[in-house]
């Protein structure tokens, strides 16, 4: 989570929200990816921090599936992002604050429990959240001033 809170932290240094994210193979510790939001630099509203870290993660594997692997997120992913890490069989979801908006994990559509989703991967919520919350809260806080 460390490793995402950094990511997130250089989202905010270049203006975008302080999302960050990490794809971690669980049984040799290697960073597979990281990823951070970036939807204005790419001019792309799905350059979320979950899908430039899955996008990565894929073709660095040469594969779309990454069964078998973690994803560790800053904020609980919203329904686009949820449904990418199902198609893409993420093993783990590991996130850090809750999203009562726009999440979709534990909030919302909770998007796992439907029974048309066809990949569920466990999921911990909660890691580090006060310092994902803090970081958002921050962020927010001074744009708005």
């Amino acid at each position: 989570m460390r490793i995402a809170l950094q990511a997130a932290q250089d989202a905010a240094a270049h203006g975008e929200a302080p999302i960050g994210a990490v794809v971690v193979d669980p049984t040799t510790g290697e960073v597979v990816s990281i990823g951070s939001n970036r939807p204005i630099a790419d001019h792309d509203p799905t350059a979320h921090a979950e899908i430039i870290a899955l996008r990565d993660a894929a073709r660095k594997r040469g594969n779309y599936r990454l069964t078998n692997l973690t994803l560790v997120v800053t904020l609980e992913p919203c329904a686009m992002c949820a449904g990418a890490i199902s198609h893409a069989r993420i093993g783990r979801l590991v996130f850090g604050a809750e999203d009562a908006k726009g999440g979709a994990v534990v909030n919302g559509p909770r998007f796992f429990e439907h029974p048309t989703c066809h990949w569920r991967p466990v999921v911990a919520g909660g890691v580090l959240a006060e310092e994902s919350s803090s970081l958002l809260k921050s962020f927010f806080r001074a744009r708005r001033n």
